[in-house]
Formats: structure tokens, sequence, C-alpha cells
């Protein structure tokens, strides 16, 4: 299904930033301002965000509703992100799990080929209130996966959860030759509730190394540590030091660890891991664009750490920062497109595309008209569709009809997108651009008319 492209060699690596969380967040309603939970005070920009919650509430009426409207988790970070320049290009929603994908507007026509899946493993695998959602594209060519789990619970169930990611990797499958399956992938972050517990020691000793800033006497008895020791296929995945405090589990609104009369003990139960698709045993790099395949992407973890700025969940936050270092495999978006002409309510517009690299294309493919700022692929005006509205073409553009019935009366700035229905994504955006006020929001009195230099409402 990928499309084909230009060689990439010669190019030099660029840096880009991904900024991760994952977040039980108990049922509760989002908190008013999430900007230090995404870091947007910060001076390093991100690139990507995913944003992995688990527990969101999924009471029968709740989830029918969101299933019609957004969420409002989802809503919480689109209306924080989207005037900071960020698209959300992709969710998924199981239950009480979900997991979303925010990009830069630069760099969202080369994300491409999005795919999600889930896997259910709770009460029997038919409710999901366990399991795993992911999220899988191409960046600028390079396979990533995001998978945003939330395992079984209790001290005594730590095989448990490690037979239910392993089911979940196993079952989990994408519509992608070359990565059919989660582990296929470049480069797959795992995330989420993997409630993971602290073995043996009591709840006084617990505490104690927790007061005293002495957390390294807890790691050795953390059970996802210990089951990487005894399973290979999680030896593959990478965590940082857990230098920050058990994010499980505390009063609401406090930074108290459980005073209820079940006490539960703290724990890391909120993790963030990555892998980088290893080399496989005896495998000869005889190819040189695998060879440069190999060495074309690295990632490096800047931040591993917990916010306890926030106490709507019985957990708290968990945040990590990375850097991937990768060469693009192409920097020319798949289609051009443009706005012709001056757009107004007034007449009928026209939209041109051109396409720049051969790829998939349907008769379901369509052009949006968005307003600049927008949230999502979803968040358009209006759209047409890109085949049954065509009014020309030649052999380098093609010309489609948008009707002036859909174009906003009262103008402002815009953009088109070009939407793939096979890649799942947008894969080319206009320059901005200015539709103008039309005459029916002056006859109707919505915007000033300019007399000689004056601004002058006209009566309806």
């Amino acid at each position: 299904m990928q499309a084909g492209r230009s060689s990439s060699q010669g190019a030099s690596k660029e840096n880009f930033r991904l900024h991760v969380v994952t977040w039980n967040v108990g049922t509760a309603e989002p908190p008013s301002d999430v900007t230090s939970l995404l870091e947007l005070d910060s001076q390093d920009a991100v690139d990507l965000y995913a944003i992995g919650l688990q527990e969101v509430n999924a009471a029968p009426v709740r989830f029918i509703v969101d299933l019609v409207y957004e969420d409002s988790w989802s809503q919480a970070f689109m209306t924080s992100l989207a005037p900071m320049g960020y698209v959300k290009v992709s969710s998924i929603r199981m239950q009480g799990l979900l997991l979303l994908i925010f990009s830069r507007l630069t760099h969202v026509p080369f994300i491409q080929d999005i795919q999600t899946t889930f896997t259910r493993t709770g009460i029997f695998g038919y409710w999901g209130n366990k399991g795993g959602v992911s999220v899988r594209l191409s960046f600028y060519g390079h396979m990533l996966c995001f998978l945003n789990c939330h395992l079984a619970a209790h001290m005594q169930y730590a095989t448990q959860r490690v037979d239910e990611f392993e089911y979940i990797l196993d079952s989990q499958d994408f519509d992608m030759h070359n990565t059919p399956h989660v582990l296929d992938h470049r480069l797959v972050f795992w995330f989420g509730d993997l409630n993971f517990r602290i073995a043996d020691h009591g709840m006084h000793f617990l505490r104690s190394a927790i007061n005293s800033n002495r957390l390294n006497l807890l790691w050795d008895r953390d059970q996802l540590t210990m089951m990487k020791k005894k399973e290979a296929f999680l030896q593959e995945f990478e965590e940082g030091p857990l230098t920050f405090r058990p994010t499980y589990k505390f009063d609401r609104f406090s930074e108290n660890y459980d005073t209820s009369s079940k006490k539960r003990k703290p724990a890391w139960t909120d993790r963030i891991l990555w892998r980088v698709k290893p080399k496989e045993n005896g495998e000869e790099r005889t190819n040189l664009e695998d060879e440069d395949d190999e060495l074309s992407l690295k990632v490096s973890q800047d931040t591993y750490t917990c916010n306890m700025d926030y106490g709507v969940s019985d957990h708290k936050p968990v945040i990590s920062t990375f850097r991937l270092e990768l060469k693009k495999k192409f920097g020319t978006p798949l289609v051009r497109v443009s706005a012709e002409g001056e757009w107004s309510a007034d007449h009928d517009a026209i939209a041109t595309y051109s396409i720049l690299e051969p790829f998939p294309s349907s008769t379901w493919d369509w052009i949006g008209l968005y307003k600049t700022g927008f949230k999502s692929p979803r968040d358009y005006v209006t759209y047409t569709w890109v085949k049954d509205d065509e009014v020309s073409s030649s052999d380098e553009i093609v010309k489609v009809y948008m009707s002036k019935e859909e174009i906003p009366l009262l103008g402002g700035e815009y953009m088109l997108c070009y939407y793939s229905s096979n890649m799942q994504s947008i894969v080319g955006i206009s320059p901005p651009f200015q539709v103008q006020e039309s005459k029916a929001a002056i006859e109707q009195g919505l915007v000033p008319e300019n007399i000689n230099g004056l601004d002058k409402l006209t009566a309806k």
C-alpha cells in the first residue's frame, strides 16, 4: 500500500522530539488545564505527541455519546494543542482505553499509512476494560507503532500480565505487507497502566524508601524488572531509570499515598518503554537500502518522570520525552493542493491538485476546506470528492469544484487538505489563503460594509 519514493541518500539526519504521556484517569473528567502535562511552556518544541489514557469513563450511556462526539479528554487535548499548531492525526478508543496521536502541522503530510487496532483481554475477552490499543504509522518513511495497554491488576498476577502482553502482540495485525505485526515496526513505544507491583517489601519499608528518596532500594523487586530477567522478548524493550516516585496509589487531589482502609502499596504501575527492532540472527545485509535503514533512525530518551500537579485520579501521569534522530526518506508531499482564484460564498470555487509521487488513490479521496488552526482531519468546514466533483484535468493539474453554498459567509483564513482514504491520512496541505467576506454576509449585517474607507453596517 505504501507509495513509491525517491532515494534519500545524501540526506542528513534531523532530530524530532516525541512527548509520550500515560495516565490512568480513574473515570475522572479532564482537568481545566493540561499545560504542564503537555509541557506547552517548554522552550523545546515537540513534533509528535502520543497520549495513552486508561479508565476513561466508559459507562454505557457515556460511551455511546463518545462514539458520536469526541470524548471530553480528546476535546481537552485538541483544544489545548490546536492553537499551538498541532493536529490530531489518529486516535483509537476501546471502552476505557484511549490513544491519541498529535503532530505538528508541518509534519502531517509526511505521516502516512495510519492504521489502528485493539485487543480485549478483560472479563473473558468480551469487555474492553483491559487490553491494548495501537496506532501504527509511517513518519517520513520510518515505521512507528504506539501501543497503549491496561493489564491485569493485583500483586499476584505478574505472570498473567506478561501473558496478556504477549497475547496482545500476537493478536494485533495490520494490513501492511512489511509491518503486519507490532514487533515488525522499526520502533515501538509500549506504555500504559501495566499494573506491575513492587514485590516482597512491606508497607513500612516501601514508604520509608520513598520518603527518603532511596528509590533504588525498590528497583530489584519491581515486578516488570524481575519479569524482564526471565522473558527474552521483554528484554528487547528499553526503559529509563525509575527515578520518580511510584505513581500508584494516591488519595485524589493530594500527594499522599492511599490512606483508605485498603491501603494499597505504592507501585510503578504506569510505565513507558520502547523497542528498536533488532537485527535478526544470521541476517546478512546485502541490500544497501536495508543497510541504510538500519542506521537511519536512532532514539534516545531525554526525560522520564511523573507529574505531581494533577490529582483528579488515584494515579499520577507519567511523561517521557524522546529524541528521534532520522533521515527523512522523502521531503516532498504526495500531493500539491491549492486554491485557485478568489474564494468567497458569492460564487463556486475551484481547488487544484497535482500528484507529485505515485500512491494508491481512491474514489473515496477528498479535499477538505479547513479553518486555520483545525484540530483533526474530521474538523473540516466542507469537502469535495476528488473524482465525483472533478471539473477538468491535464497531465499535471486536476481541478475540483466546490459549491458556494458550502463556503463560509464570513470568510477568514483557511487551507485545503487532500485526504487519502487508503492511507487514512492527509497527504497534501495548501498554503493558507483568505476566503473573502461574501455580499450575503454584508447584506445580512453579519459584517461591516466598507464605504469610502469607512466600515458601516448595512441594514438587514
